[in-house]
């Protein structure tokens, strides 16, 4: 018997329905934009030189001042992102961050934190998430391509079920909303946007082992694409005005699907090269966090 319209029609709701359940979506691509659309310089201005009409900026430091900026506006969710060509050659000592961060003591903080290190040696890309204040969830990788030759996209997908953080469209770590298992979520503190180049060799580079070779000054990092899609908010707003019903809020951001987990487990096999989750010196007890994260 032929079916019937109406049955089509079901059928398509049906369909429709798991796909979306089932499949999750890579975040939208950022629109680019000119620097001072978002952005304004928080300290050291005169380190910061403009190209094109703002639409790329360079950072530089030299032995009298790194330099940083920050976002115009505060944030409660969104999509952030940074297109970062990071200082070439020997840039051991050297620290270029990009991070969002909320204005309180008991602050939450997502934190890219990419370490220099000496010529022919590979950057560390450090993250770390901060909830209530309190961080120490330090996850160190080696990225698959030299950061220095070209742009690559660093993003955070952040909403109430998940904050991603993404290299280019390869997830490189997960922290999921586990309230319910005791573990705070940043989810009421709006957040802005900074990034910054700044000395770090009391640490950055083999603990502090390696120092920064001022004859190689300045260092120089490269941004473009200062686009910021996220829910803006006052810094004493508790919740999003939108909340619900924009992009980032839908069934498909809402956790990875599986093809998303596999890259990132290769990320975890390949190039992970120090995870708080498994470092039993600081934690005898794996946090609570972790297993569901997928960090083991």
């Amino acid at each position: 018997m032929a079916s019937t319209p109406r049955l089509h029609v079901v059928l398509v709701l049906v369909l429709s329905f798991l796909l979306s359940t089932a499949m999750a979506a890579a975040p939208r691509k950022a629109i680019d934009v000119p620097f001072q659309k978002n952005y304004v310089p928080t300290w050291a201005g005169d380190h910061i030189k403009y190209f094109n009409g703002g639409n790329e900026i360079q950072l530089y430091l030299d032995k009298y001042s790194g330099t940083g900026f920050q976002s115009r506006g505060s944030y409660l969710f969104g999509h952030f992102n940074m297109q970062i060509k990071m200082v070439p050659g020997d840039s051991a000592g050297t620290v270029t961050a990009f991070y969002l961060s909320s204005q309180n003591t008991e602050h939450d903080e997502i934190d890219f934190e990419f370490l220099g290190n000496r010529t022919g040696q590979p950057y560390i890309l450090q993250t770390n998430v901060f909830t209530g204040g309190k961080g120490d969830r330090e996850q160190r990788i080696y990225l698959w391509f030299d950061p220095t030759k070209d742009y690559h996209y660093y993003s955070v997908l952040w909403n109430l079920y998940q904050t991603v953080f993404f290299v280019d469209d390869v997830p490189i770590r997960v922290f999921k909303n586990s309230k319910d298992i005791g573990v705070r979520y940043p989810f009421n503190q709006p957040m802005k946007l900074y990034s910054s180049l700044w000395n770090a060799d009391d640490w950055a580079t083999r603990g502090g082992l390696e120092k920064t070779n001022w004859a190689n000054a300045p260092f120089i990092a490269a941004y473009r694409g200062f686009h910021i899609d996220g829910c803006e908010a006052s810094t004493n707003e508790t919740f999003c005005a939108t909340q619900g019903r924009r992009w980032w809020d839908q069934n498909e951001f809402r956790n990875l699907d599986a093809k998303q987990y596999d890259r990132l487990r290769w990320v975890r096999e390949r190039y992970t090269i120090y995870n708080y989750c498994t470092d039993r010196s600081r934690y005898p007890t794996m946090p609570a966090e972790c297993q569901r994260d997928r960090d083991v």
